[in-house]
């Protein structure tokens, strides 16, 4: 950085102990919102290292983490290009948080409860076809768990999260299981997500979660299945907030 530039940063810097994860997370930011956008061409290494007042290891150490998280492309001689989500490991923490944090027209969210649909409805069939005394145990106390703190909004979302984690345990998918245990730990801290709370919206939570123990428990892997993904589906359409459902395109 030329003497004539103000020692003052356009970006603003952390301790220098963590100043490693701080650049990588301003670039995850920056990716996701589109500040670098997909095909671009980033800055050159000294750029970067000038206009984030940090060493070239950084920087570098920096690149390799969103190769890792396959948000860049380096080529020998052709520069560093930034890909598009298609090619974004958005399973990895940083990535699917930040992608969540700056969801602004809820369509991130939109395809989350999709695919959480999805994947847990067919977990909840598996959970029917080998459902036993053990397992309809586990099921009646989440259930019993949810009607304790259904007066305390914080009790109530933990226990649902709770719910919905036993019901991944019971079956034999564990991919499925990662997969949506990934999306629903890191989704449930966005406010975007836990939206509104419409007037007997956790009595309604409550009825859709004891139907889902009824089908399992009768062993009933399709009416398993539907009531899950009726479930999901019809609790992220309740919580959706309206204002930004309206901005969505």
């Amino acid at each position: 950085m030329s003497s004539s530039e103000p020692a003052a940063p356009a970006r603003t810097r952390r301790p220098i102990e963590r100043v490693g994860a701080t650049v990588l997370r301003e670039f995850v930011q920056a990716i996701v919102t589109g500040e670098y956008g997909s095909g671009q061409i980033l800055p050159t290494e000294g750029e970067l290292t000038a206009e984030f007042g940090v060493s070239r290891t950084v920087i570098r150490e920096t690149m390799k983490r969103l190769q890792e998280k396959g948000m860049i492309t380096v080529a020998q001689g052709r520069g560093t290009h930034v890909l598009p989500i298609t090619s974004w490991n958005v399973l990895d923490p940083l990535v699917l948080s930040t992608m969540i944090s700056n969801d602004r027209t809820l369509g991130v969210l939109d395809d989350l409860s999709i695919v959480r649909s999805a994947l847990e409805a067919e977990m909840a069939g598996d959970a029917a076809a080998v459902v036993d005394d053990g397992a309809r145990t586990v099921l009646r106390e989440r259930i019993e768990e949810m009607t304790s703190s259904v007066a305390d909004s914080r009790g109530f979302r933990d226990a649902d999260v709770q719910f919905h984690l036993a019901v991944m345990d019971l079956s034999s998918n564990a991919l499925a299981a990662n997969i949506a245990r990934a999306l629903i730990l890191h989704a449930v801290h966005s406010d975007r997500y836990t939206g509104l709370d419409p007037t007997h919206a956790f009595e309604l939570t409550l009825a859709e979660h004891q139907a889902v123990v009824d089908a399992i428990d009768a062993g009933d892997e399709r009416r398993a299945r539907e009531a899950m993904r009726d479930h999901i589906l019809g609790s992220w359409q309740r919580r959706r907030l309206p204002t930004e459902r309206s901005s969505s395109p």
